[in-house]
């Protein structure tokens, strides 16, 4: 079953965030994902080798998800002390400004279907959440193919656009400013 356009599971959880030079802990539930856009960003665990770059990417994009009104999150299968530790020893991960979200319950992981019972851990999953904590998009693939952060940053700003204007579509490669498309029986076989 997709969940796409499906409400955010209830859930609780702790996380690790390092603000302005001061990391803290914080709780986490479906309701903080309201009334504003979201990114969820699943990854298998803390430590590994692959998903630093990750963090260090989303990074790197950070300021475009917050001029675009949205928050990311980072979840792995560890606590929020892990993130804690993980965040002050990795220099990629030390970029982060945004929440390093623990699952150890698995809640989070099973609630989005990117759970690996076999291994306690998750598959590398997006998700873009709306404000009213629909998942409009997502992304799940194998642990060995990491992400590029600009393409979820792209699929951030297609679905704010088709949320503002209702009846437009945004066609393949579209990207911030560019051309959509208001679905008619006139464009049918004419593209």
């Amino acid at each position: 079953m997709s969940l796409i356009n499906t409400q955010v599971q209830p859930f609780k959880t702790t996380a690790f965030v390092n603000r302005n030079g001061k990391g803290e802990f914080i709780d986490l539930t479906e309701a903080d994902l309201k009334g504003k856009w979201s990114v969820l960003i699943f990854m298998p665990a803390a430590f590994t080798f692959n998903c630093p770059t990750e963090i260090e990417d989303a990074a790197d994009n950070y300021p475009e998800f917050q001029k675009a009104g949205t928050e990311v999150y980072i979840v792995t299968t560890d606590t929020h002390f892990s993130h804690k530790v993980w965040h002050e020893t990795s220099p990629a991960v030390g970029k982060a400004k945004f929440p390093l979200v623990g699952d150890p319950t698995h809640q989070l992981t099973n609630a989005f279907g990117v759970h690996i019972a076999e291994e306690g851990l998750a598959l590398r999953g997006t998700f873009v959440i709306n404000p009213d904590g629909i998942i409009k998009t997502a992304e799940v693939h194998s642990n060995e193919i990491a992400r590029d952060v600009k393409e979820t940053v792209r699929k951030l700003k297609a679905a704010q656009y088709t949320a503002a204007h209702p009846g437009e579509v945004c066609p393949a490669k579209w990207n911030d400013g560019a051309k959509t498309l208001a679905p008619s029986l006139d464009l049918v076989g004419k593209i």
